[in-house]
């Protein structure tokens, strides 16, 4: 079996399961309060979540795993779809490895999904990519059943990329038929001055909001505003489009790094919930 070893663990993360739990228990106590657990009662199809250090984001990432963690849905197959931050890789990468292992342990890659994904492979675009591996430690964290996961790496980031993939999933799982979840990783601006990032991922936030996919390329395009994982929000809004007629989008929470270690140039943190609106 070929597993993916963590690349980022003792960096983003901490380098032990305990010093994970600890920090995410920290984190859990300051949020509890803001987090609105009646979001769990949703039919969940995804989430935006950040993938910076917990330190920075798990302010923002842990309000979309506490409503995973108390709803009734549960998941056979997570898709991790994310910015490929390192240039390997194809336009679009499933990874070669069988699991993918954190301080908590292997997950096993859903196979299932390949012959009917018409993605390339590649072990290099995951292998030292963080915004995927980060997510994995939180679902381990909150979730008390086994599951598995499938990472998608995208370098370039389109429309029709987005709708590709969206596309390539829907039709897998119509002939599957699992219960999966797509976990679009993405910051917002970075290294920006606060009010700066705050004015334009609004623009950004606007158009998930309303459910438009182009909309969030034209704004990320147009007004040159630094979300880095903005194809794998715009898949996740695809995706939503086919299982649902009335998807729905619910920030859970909005934030950046300088609210953790004061600057003036700060990366911006937003976790968003996407839903089926029965």
């Amino acid at each position: 079996m070929k597993t993916r070893r963590p690349a980022v663990a003792g960096r983003f993360y901490p380098a032990t399961a305990p010093e994970i739990k600890k920090q995410l228990s920290e984190i859990l106590d300051k949020e509890r309060q803001f987090i609105d657990i009646s979001l769990s009662q949703k039919e969940i199809i995804g989430a935006v979540v950040p993938h910076a250090g917990y330190m920075f984001s798990g302010y923002q990432a842990i309000h979309f795993f506490e409503i995973l963690k108390n709803t009734n849905q549960q998941f056979d197959t997570f898709f991790i779809i994310n910015p490929n931050h390192t240039g390997y890789g194809a336009e679009i990468s499933l990874d070669e490895n069988d699991s993918w292992e954190t301080p908590f342990g292997r997950v096993d890659i859903d196979y299932d999904y390949y012959d009917l994904l018409d993605f390339s492979e590649s072990a290099s675009a995951h292998k030292f990519e963080h915004a995927g591996e980060v997510i994995l430690p939180l679902l381990q964290n909150h979730l008390d059943y086994p599951f598995r996961i499938v990472p998608i790496t995208m370098s370039r980031q389109t429309t029709d990329n987005a709708r590709f993939i969206a596309q390539n999933i829907f039709k897998a799982n119509a002939l599957l038929k699992k219960k999966i979840c797509l976990i679009a990783s993405s910051d917002f601006s970075h290294f920006v001055h606060p009010g700066e990032g705050r004015e334009l991922d609004r623009f950004v936030i606007n158009e998930i909001l309303k459910m438009n996919p182009a909309g969030v390329y034209k704004e990320v395009k147009d007004r040159d505003i630094s979300v880095c994982g903005f194809g794998p929000i715009m898949t996740l809004m695809e995706y939503a489009k086919l299982v649902s007629e009335n998807p729905q989008a619910r920030i859970l929470k909005i934030g950046h790094s300088g609210e953790v270690m004061p600057s003036s140039e700060v990366v911006d943190y937003v976790s968003i919930l996407i839903y089926n609106e029965a």
